[in-house]
């Protein structure tokens, strides 16, 4: 370390004097800077590059342990502890999650029961459904996105965005899973109590779909924690330290965060550290 040290700073003050003051001898330190790396220094330069390649390609959000599961589909055999320590010699730490959900203050028409109750699992596709919505700030105003997740294998099925906050958004990324997943049987549908949800216009598409209501008690996040838990993660690993001009910016950014990143590639703990559309794939073959 003393010798990386003298190699570092020896642009800003002689080799000489650096090597006295660390108590280092000066046919040392070239001894040393014309010696082969060791095997282990080697192997640590390739996984570095590794790490840094899966650190960047999650756009900077993965923690060791995502890392790690990355280097280990590609075949490679290493520690976690080995992960974390390159992580910290190379300064890559993942964004620090930040949170924050609109109020809305709109009338509830209907209101249904918790059905789910808190069971965020399912044995199989489209079974459940946890939908809500968030927003994003733009130059331009707010941007209101909604969004429904399969707890199976917490693929993003639908989705939908909008300048207002109006029943519509809901709706619409209603339709899309539906269409997606080909109008699904049996399936339970969970939200909180917005007056989108409780809406007369989204009610009529449930009904009209054979969609079983379920919905949080009235102030209690925990009851849909799963979908806060996606939104956290969008607004954490996209969106949280970017500044939109527009809202066709924003929508693009959104786009490419769920279909190109979020559903085919991003890794789940919840999954077995699986994409989204890894697990469903996964889980046809068998």
């Amino acid at each position: 370390m003393r010798f990386e040290f003298v190699a570092k700073h020896r642009g800003i003050w002689p080799v000489s004097w650096i090597c006295e003051t660390l108590g280092v001898s000066r046919s040392g330190f070239h001894a040393w800077l014309v010696r082969a790396p060791s095997a282990r220094a080697r192997s640590d330069e390739e996984f570095g590059a590794k790490v840094r390649a899966s650190f960047i390609s999650s756009y900077r959000t993965y923690g060791a342990r995502r890392v790690w599961h990355d280097l280990l589909a590609e075949g490679l055999s290493c520690g976690l502890h080995r992960i974390e320590r390159l992580m910290r010699v190379q300064g890559l730490r993942a964004r620090p999650r930040r949170r924050g959900l609109p109020k809305d203050d709109g009338l509830r028409s209907v209101i249904a029961d918790n059905i789910l109750d808190r069971q965020f699992t399912a044995e199989a596709p489209n079974q459940r459904w946890i939908a809500d919505f968030t927003y994003i700030w733009t130059a331009e105003g707010w941007l209101y996105v909604a969004v429904v997740i399969d707890l199976f294998s917490r693929r993003a099925v639908g989705w939908s965005m909008s300048d207002t906050m109006t029943a519509q958004l809901v709706t619409d990324a209603l339709m899309m899973a539906i269409w997606r997943r080909g109008k699904p049987h049996a399936l339970l549908h969970h939200s909180d109590q917005g007056s989108q949800y409780t809406s007369e216009q989204f009610q009529r598409l449930m009904a009209d779909n054979g969609v079983t209501w379920s919905m949080s008690r009235s102030g209690n996040v925990w009851d849909n924690a799963a979908m806060e838990s996606f939104f956290s993660s969008m607004k954490t690993e996209r969106i949280g330290r970017k500044t939109y001009r527009t809202r066709n910016h924003a929508k693009a950014d959104v786009f490419d965060y769920i279909e190109r990143f979020y559903n085919p590639t991003r890794r789940h703990s919840t999954l077995g550290y699986l994409s989204p559309m890894d697990f469903e794939k996964q889980a046809h073959v068998a």
